[in-house]
């Protein structure tokens, strides 16, 4: 398995294809293998690397280690610079869109095409959001981490996957999906301290680099009420809504969301 040693952490990836550089960043509680539908649909065209997040599989979470959304941005940053490519395309899913747009924000001389599915968060007041800290998605991922660490593992990942899925979610996990949450569920116990900050529309009109932002048409309002926000903010985003497919559209419908994909890439 492929690694670059970014500020002192071995950064696994998996890799797929030869051309220009398409980097894919995971969600809670995911890893390289999320994207394991992307990569040889989107290698046929790019050489295409999935990143495993610092401390999830295959590493391990630590008690103590650093799971913050600053600490996940800078080592996208230097992963994309070890490249030494150039700048690159990239694509986010959820807490990784998350990633993914702080990256755009801070770094946008790292990046040509941003493709955003369905990024994770909260909105602030400046996007018609709840004042910080009264969003449901802090919450939420502190009841799964206080289970996870009271040992209900399957308590703690069903707690997840409701959050971002509705109820039944876990249950309709394929197999493969819900042992790469079990794979990485101590990250919740980094992840309740990640202090991400929520969109700002300031933010979201700083984004210059061009913008695809994906959303699955069964998908829970608190993603449609973020990808409305941040399509009216950032300058010239375009927009696609995947059939039959919730949350996790790159897994649910993945020969749309490639396909989707790949048009927006193509023109960027």
């Amino acid at each position: 398995m492929p690694s670059r040693m970014i500020d002192g952490y071995d950064l696994n990836y998996a890799e797929s294809g030869q051309g220009a550089p398409l980097v894919l960043v995971h969600g809670t509680l995911g890893d390289q293998r999320y994207w394991a539908p992307q990569m040889g649909p989107l290698g046929a065209h790019y050489h295409v690397m999935a990143l495993s997040m610092r401390h999830c599989w295959p590493g391990r979470w630590e008690d103590g280690g650093d799971f913050t959304i600053d600490r996940h941005v800078a080592d996208l940053a230097g992963f994309i610079r070890a490249l030494d490519a150039g700048p690159v395309r990239l694509i986010g899913h959820s807490r990784g869109g998350h990633i993914a747009f702080r990256l755009a924000e801070r770094h946008p001389d790292l990046l040509r095409a941003l493709v955003l599915a369905e990024p994770g968060g909260e909105l602030d007041e400046s996007l018609g959001g709840k004042p910080a800290g009264s969003g449901r998605q802090a919450g939420a991922f502190a009841e799964a981490a206080a289970l996870v660490a009271a040992g209900d593992i399957e308590g703690g990942l069903r707690r997840v996957a409701e959050h971002t899925g509705g109820p039944g979610a876990w249950e309709r996990r394929s197999e493969a999906r819900k042992q790469i949450g079990r794979d990485n569920v101590r990250t919740l116990l980094g992840q309740i301290h990640e202090r991400r900050a929520p969109y700002s529309r300031a933010a979201a009109e700083a984004i210059r680099t061009p913008t695809l932002l994906v959303v699955g048409e069964k998908t829970l309002p608190n993603f449609v009420a973020n990808a409305d926000a941040l399509e009216r903010h950032i300058a010239g985003a375009e927009r696609v809504g995947i059939p039959d497919a919730a949350h996790p559209m790159s897994d649910e419908n993945p020969g749309a969301f490639n396909a989707a994909v790949l048009a927006f890439l193509e023109r960027h």
